[in-house]
């Protein structure tokens, strides 16, 4: 018998990076010059936001998606924080809210207008205050609606309840105290009933973040984790750190037994900051280093040897951090299954770069997107503050398809929502200034009285197709400003119906030019051999 090899039968093993090209990038971006070791850009299907340098306090940036291109040095910020941001987030399940802590030792939470920042914002939707030293990491709940984490220098973890009507919240709901040096990272199990957390004394712990109390924590000496990371409903950990060597290297941990790492692999000797990110839907993770130009990717299965490396992307930019784009935002029709956001600081530019399967066929591809969170909560803060634990809100990433309750759900019922599956990469047309003020105005209150009355799957009513507003599910407008408001929406999707209608003509013509060269050589070939 001859020997053949095992390959491992694997429909990513081929997964390329393709970065954008320099007019889809964000040029001019003053990215922030701060050493903190966290992301520094957190993205949405509709914004994107990065903390910048900024004299007198400190300001971040968020810009339309569709943005792209040469940004203005005047652009307006969010800057009502009296001392550098460290952290920001959006909101999982609110496209216009995002959280932002900082060295004044504040949580901010801001409402961003519909059409982005026209002019500098300076006063938060909630201001939370109860660190006593700066904050450095925030993070929201991945099921229920308007609960944020926070920590800071204060080696405290604390938990707060946004549906409240005061503007300024001085006493969280829960303080976990179980820490004895700096909160590094947090992340959540898929129904967000345990938060692993990696500090600063070596250790990885798992807490119960409504009781506040210590399940588990390491004791293992070789490995000194930097960063933490839930594997999906795979019930494993993955951290990446340093050995005992000081080279950086990744860890898996058993969630019920972190005595001692079920895997363990050395990756090189730089000294950057791993980051990893996951992805739950394909298994795949991702290993990006601050300062490195290079992203590593591997494929997460819950037999050993655990992990499998595929490849990795390589670049001669390094990146300062990063951020990535949920899955309603990715472009199916081009089998993206991950994006991110490298910030590139030695040319002030964003970058975002797609991880593809390569396929030959345009159509929606079933078998690497299967159904994935949503943006509607599955419970209320009070729900889980109660002691419920539910799954997220799974949705179809097919056009046109709905958001499904998880079969745990129970009686928990959500909007019907869908995705937004093919994004235009051409910015929006300018709206008159004056029309945009009074918009935004309009919406900021309305948005607050609804933020503190109305329930969080009430938020956004009306049925969603495709990104856009259904108007034939809308009740007809009843103000000048509902019919504006939609005749821009419409313009809107004709301009992307346009687009695409283009974007049909060229491939008509690539097709019509390989119908007459396959003919050609059919031809000479029939002249060839005298048919």
């Amino acid at each position: 018998m001859t020997w053949r090899p095992q390959y491992r039968s694997s429909k990513f093993r081929h997964v390329f990076g393709k970065a954008a090209t320099k007019e889809n990038c964000y040029d001019g971006v003053p990215i922030t010059l701060s050493v903190h070791d966290n992301l520094l850009c957190s993205v949405n299907p509709r914004f994107i936001a990065v903390i910048t340098e900024c004299a007198g306090g400190g300001a971040f940036l968020v810009l339309s998606i569709n943005h792209t291109g040469k940004v203005d040095p005047h652009h307006p910020k969010v800057s009502g924080h009296r001392g550098n941001v460290l952290d920001i987030k959006w909101n999982p399940f609110d496209d216009f809210c995002i959280a932002s802590c900082s060295e004044d030792a504040t949580v901010k939470v801001w409402d961003i207008p519909q059409h982005g920042v026209m002019k500098n914002i300076t006063v938060p939707w909630k201001e939370l205050q109860g660190h006593s030293r700066r904050v450095g990491l925030i993070e929201w709940h991945p099921t229920a609606s308007n609960v944020l984490f926070s920590t800071g220098y204060d080696y405290q973890v604390m938990v707060w309840n946004l549906n409240c009507p005061e503007p300024v919240v001085k006493n969280p709901v829960r303080t976990i105290s179980v820490h004895s040096d700096v909160v590094l990272s947090m992340s959540f199990n898929m129904d967000g009933s345990r938060l692993a957390t990696s500090c600063k004394d070596k250790k990885i712990r798992i807490i119960d973040p409504r009781a506040g109390t210590l399940l588990r924590e390491t004791n293992y000496k070789t490995h000194k984790a930097s960063k933490v990371l839930f594997l999906g409903n795979l019930k494993m950990l993955l951290s990446t750190g340093t050995s005992c060597w000081n080279h950086r290297q990744i860890a898996l941990w058993d969630q019920e037994d972190l005595s001692e790492p079920s895997f363990q692999e050395d990756l090189d000797g730089s000294s950057g900051v791993l980051f990893p990110f996951y992805d739950p839907d394909t298994h795949m993770l991702y290993i990006a280093g601050k300062g490195d130009g290079n992203i590593r990717y591997y494929e997460i299965s819950s037999e050993k040897p655990y992990v499998h490396f595929l490849t990795e992307y390589r670049s001669i930019l390094p990146q300062k951090g990063m951020g990535v784009m949920p899955k309603r935002g990715l472009d199916v029709c081009s089998c993206e299954v991950f994006r991110f956001y490298r910030l590139v600081t030695i040319k002030s530019l964003i970058e975002p770069l797609s991880m593809i399967v390569p396929r030959r066929s345009e159509s929606y591809q079933e078998d690497i997107y299967p159904m994935t969170a949503g943006k509607e909560p599955a419970m209320t803060a009070e729900e889980w503050l109660s002691g419920m634990d539910k799954d997220p809100v799974l949705m179809s990433l097919k056009p046109g398809s709905k958001l499904e309750p998880y079969a745990d759900l129970g009686s928990v019922k959500a909007p019907i929502v869908s995705v937004d599956s093919q994004r235009s990469v051409s910015r929006p047309g300018p709206l008159p200034f004056s029309l945009i003020q009074q918009q935004q105005q309009q919406e900021e209150r309305e948005r607050r009285e609804t933020s503190t009355n109305a329930p969080p799957h009430d938020r956004s009513s009306n049925t969603i197709t495709n990104g856009q507003r259904d108007f034939t599910h809308c009740s007809p407008p009843k103000t000048e400003n509902e019919l504006r408001q939609m005749f821009y929406k419409q313009q809107d999707e004709i301009r992307k119906l346009r687009e695409l209608l283009n974007q049909r003509d060229v491939r008509i013509k690539q097709l019509e030019l390989e119908i007459k060269n396959i003919c050609f050589y059919a031809s000479e070939l029939c002249n060839f051999f005298g048919m």
